[in-house]
């Protein structure tokens, strides 16, 4: 049953996690109808078109093998590297925004790590200041874990006058102040129609 549902196909150009140009490779039906075929990634075999394919694939397979040893060697390089952003926060910690992968890859890149977006795996975008282990992962086997550091842009402790609300909205001290006063006011009178209720019974 399962093997009727997977197609041979024979590649035409490089699919990320799948093969190479000119490699023939086994996919789900889905797959193939919905996708390889329709974008021209692959095709139907035939000893024509692999022998078509062979000069380039050699080609493709030199680049692939070059690639995969610079690849290793960035990950070895990346292994116990700690990455620091600075980022707006309000003084619960929450950011201002968010840190993506786009920031990470981008981050990388300024500390001559050259990592592709898509070689970033992370699962949610950042939205609070602390540290997290995030995954740099390149195919199916290289792989290694970074720290990525977010800190506020200015010490949080210096934003005592500032508090938010439920929805990060900023309270400004003088209307917190304010209502405050109001509230106490509500209460004394409150506090005086209770006494002079007492004093008339």
């Amino acid at each position: 049953m399962a093997s009727s549902r997977r197609i041979e196909l024979l590649l035409n150009s490089n699919v990320e996690n799948l093969g190479i140009v000119g490699d023939v490779v086994r996919v789900r039906m889905g797959f193939a109808r919905n996708f390889l075929i329709p974008m021209g990634l692959a095709e139907i075999p035939t000893p024509e078109k692999i022998e078509a394919l062979a000069a380039e694939r050699e080609i493709a397979l030199q680049k692939y093998e070059e690639n995969q040893t610079l690849q290793a060697a960035l990950i070895e390089r990346l292994a116990d590297v700690a990455l620091t952003l600075t980022r707006s926060a309000n003084d619960q910690g929450g950011l201002y925004g968010s840190v993506t992968q786009r920031d990470i890859s981008d981050a990388l890149a300024e500390n001559d790590f050259v990592v592709p977006t898509r070689a970033v795996r992370l699962h949610q975008a950042i939205r609070r200041v602390g540290t997290y282990s995030v995954t740099i992962q390149f195919g199916k086997d290289l792989r290694t874990d970074i720290d990525i550091i977010v800190n506020p842009d200015r010490p949080l402790e210096d934003r005592e006058e500032m508090e938010f609300d439920d929805e990060g909205n900023l309270i400004i001290v003088e209307q917190k102040a304010a209502s405050e006063n109001e509230a106490s006011e509500t209460e004394s009178e409150d506090a005086s129609t209770e006494e002079t209720a007492e004093a008339t019974a």
